[in-house]
């Protein structure tokens, strides 16, 4: 059995979790609430739960805040935020998972047999978004989560990213290289704001490392780092027009 803690400042947020969790989650036990960041911290540490329902944003405070008051993060963690644009962009450029409320009892069943099988969150992760919420304006890095490691990347560094099926390798200035376990599809809608461009249907690349654009052949990039990138006919307009405005 899963022992849980649910921490929200709102009451209706609580009673909705408790009853979602009762209903779709017979295998998790709630074992207490709390309505914010003092209380959350000592009920963590009294109640010692295996994981931890913790809303982002409450009145004394952030869900960060109460992480760094309790320190050594034995627990793991399920973030539940409201329809903030900026709080969703920064979990997916922080590689975390979070509940968005109101909370589809689909996800929250996804979101409870993810944890199974998932370590404690890493402290670099929650570093990221912690930033990325404080100043989402900024976005300038990004976790890369492998099976053996966690990379935490600077953007402007990215040279490109190739796709191969459900694997996205990313290629950096360094010349080094990093393959994931996600679709290239979801770094194009989180980089393509960033002067990312997606040139083709299996390639996404970093504008501002553009070398030249080669028009025989098809057309394809010359990269910085001296690496070439076919254009797709479909796509060639579109990235002439957006070369001509860099």
């Amino acid at each position: 059995m899963i022992r849980a803690l649910i921490i929200d400042d709102i009451k209706d947020a609580r009673d909705n979790i408790r009853l979602d969790i009762e209903t779709y989650c017979l295998d998790v036990e709630i074992i207490g609430e709390a309505e914010g960041v003092v209380t959350g911290a000592k009920a963590i540490r009294e109640l010692k739960p295996d994981v931890v329902f913790l809303d982002i944003q409450m009145q004394d405070g952030t869900g960060f805040d109460l992480l760094d008051i309790v320190g050594d993060i034995n627990f793991k963690v399920i973030f539940t935020t409201a329809s903030d644009e900026y709080a969703i962009k920064a979990f997916k450029f922080s590689a975390i998972d979070y509940l968005l409320k109101p909370i589809d009892p689909d996800e929250l069943v996804a979101a409870i047999e993810k944890i199974k099988n998932t370590k404690v969150l890493p402290k670099e992760n929650l570093n990221l978004l912690s930033e990325s919420i404080k100043d989402h304006k900024s976005m300038t890095r990004l976790a890369l989560n492998t099976l053996e490691k966690i990379l935490i990347v600077e953007i402007k560094d990215i040279v490109r990213c190739e796709s191969s099926v459900n694997y996205t390798t990313f290629y950096f200035a360094d010349k080094s290289r990093l393959m994931v376990t996600k679709t290239l599809k979801e770094y194009d809608d989180m980089l393509s704001p960033l002067g990312f461009i997606r040139v083709h249907q299996s390639h996404l690349i970093n504008s501002s490392l553009v070398k030249e654009f080669i028009k025989s052949d098809g057309g394809y990039l010359m990269m910085k780092d001296g690496s070439s990138v076919p254009v797709s006919t479909r796509k060639r307009q579109a990235v002439v027009e957006a070369l001509n405005t860099l």
